[in-house]
């Protein structure tokens, strides 16, 4: 057995080192599903493309589109209010109240209202 170079071993060993040849993305249009024309809008000059006194004219997914996402922030704010308290400086607070309770040390709330 002959001693290789080291650097000669590590290059043959290393599972990290890809070939020189492969490249990690193409740009080929035969690999993107082919060519489906230009995407691209040539600029008018104005405003959305709406020239001024011309009514602008909405397309079908945009009111879906409004509702849904005000209507998720609507039910996220009343999700988030009604939530249950969690923290656990709420439970410490309750789990210190009842133990005082339990000791005689402070009064119960509920038998100091009758």
């Amino acid at each position: 057995m002959t001693a290789r170079p080291v650097s000669q071993l590590l290059r043959s060993r290393c599972l990290l080192r890809r070939p020189q040849n492969v490249q990690g993305f193409s740009t080929r249009s035969a690999l993107r599903g082919g060519d489906h024309g230009s995407h691209y809008d040539p600029p008018t000059g104005w405003l959305f493309g709406v020239k001024p006194g011309q009514k602008y004219e909405k397309e079908g997914w945009e009111n879906i589109w409004y509702y849904g996402f005000i209507g998720s922030f609507l039910v996220a704010g009343v999700a988030y209010v009604f939530k249950p308290d969690t923290s656990i400086q709420t439970w410490a607070l309750e789990e210190a109240r009842r133990r005082l309770e339990a000791e005689g040390i402070l009064e119960d709330p509920e038998k100091a209202k009758n």
